[in-house]
């Protein structure tokens, strides 16, 4: 059983949901960005996701793209985000972590060497947004060949016909983007949630995580009674951004996943 798969069945043993937060490495710097990674799964993350820094940036908004951005200025590559897993590893050894990114920098860095050091240095899966399953041959055969778990995104547009096609090879859980549009954007109604989260198991058995326009603990707690898991992004970067140096940015961080993790654990979902 991998990392994820033990997590959420821990979790839904336990009747409730996961935190799932996502943090860009190397924002607002190597040391600080480490700091921030090795201090979430104190702070009441279960899942983390950790973006990898790329130029463009197409499917995030505003918040995103600027901690890509800071990232990248402050010299991270996909060997220093490789590097920060394997220093993570070395503290926690049970805490799923996901890459979540685009493909360009994995196809330059060589996905035969990627998927080897990703292996080695403890990921446990992947989102790669501009892969659709046409291309599985690419990065998800072999990333799954190698123990790595590829996590497929489905929309609000993602129809009937087009569902199977997408969840066919995913594992580890399925991330639905609960509102059209780039990372950050409003959230969606609990309607809509539960309706889509409805559709989405008649098609897999997979945990479904809910993502996108997620902020307070609040919102948080109201999908984490539909879902089996619920996404954070942009408002812990945000943290960053508004962070007067590193040790603001690694408490603030810190700070809100505890408030959201708090809200997530207080959502039990009915019996």
């Amino acid at each position: 059983m991998s990392r994820l798969e033990k997590r959420f069945a821990d979790l839904k043993a336990e009747g409730r949901a996961a935190l799932v937060t996502f943090v860009t490495a190397g924002d607002p710097g190597f040391e600080a960005s480490l700091e921030i990674l090795k201090g979430l799964p104190a702070a009441g993350a279960d899942v983390i996701e950790l973006g990898m820094p790329f130029t463009d940036p197409m499917a995030d908004g505003v918040a995103i793209q600027l901690a890509t951005l800071r990232a990248l200025d402050a010299g991270q590559t996909l060997a220093k985000t490789l590097d920060m897993v394997q220093a993570f590893r070395e503290t926690d050894t049970t805490t799923p972590l996901v890459l979540m990114g685009y493909y360009n920098p994995i196809h330059r860095f060589g996905v035969e060497a990627f998927v080897t050091q990703a292996r080695e240095v403890g990921v446990d899966g992947l989102i790669i947004v501009d892969l659709p399953p046409e291309h599985d041959a690419e990065l998800a055969t072999p990333a799954q060949a190698a123990g790595i778990d590829f996590i497929r995104l489905t929309t609000p547009t993602t129809d009937d016909s087009r569902l199977p096609r997408v969840l066919e090879r995913s594992s580890g859980f399925v991330y639905y983007v609960s509102v059209a549009g780039v990372t950050g954007a409003g959230s969606a109604t609990t309607e809509h949630v539960t309706a889509a989260i409805a559709r989405l198991r008649r098609h897999t058995t997979l945990p479904i995580s809910v993502g996108f326009g997620i902020r307070t603990p609040e919102q948080a707690a109201a999908i984490a009674r539909l879902a089996d898991g619920v996404v954070v992004g942009s408002a812990l970067v945000d943290k960053i951004a508004k962070a007067s140096g590193p040790t603001q940015a690694v408490n603030d961080v810190l700070g809100l996943c505890s408030e959201l993790a708090e809200g997530v654990r207080g959502a039990r979902k009915p019996a």
